[in-house]
């Protein structure tokens, strides 16, 4: 079994998971007045949709890494306007 075809059972499964796990939590929220809904699991399945390819997210930007793997300790993301 190749490692491409491994990792494609595991984002499966791990998918599968998330969604009785966001399921579970939707239902059993104790706010009532302030329900979770889907929209509030926007962000982790893009984490999640990043997996396919470890070098990019799903918007085409790199994978973040922690300052001592590497990456940046401050990225700017609201460049300033021209002068």
């Amino acid at each position: 079994m190749d490692n491409e075809e491994e990792r494609r059972k595991f984002i499966s499964e791990l998918w599968q998971r998330f969604e009785q796990l966001q399921a579970w939590a939707v239902e059993n929220w104790p706010d009532k007045e302030n329900p979770l809904s889907s929209a509030d699991f926007v962000e982790s399945r893009k984490e999640m949709l990043g997996l396919r390819n470890p070098a990019q997210t799903p918007a085409g930007q790199p994978v973040d890494r922690e300052p001592e793997q590497g990456g940046a300790q401050y990225v700017d993301l609201n460049p300033a306007p021209w002068p």
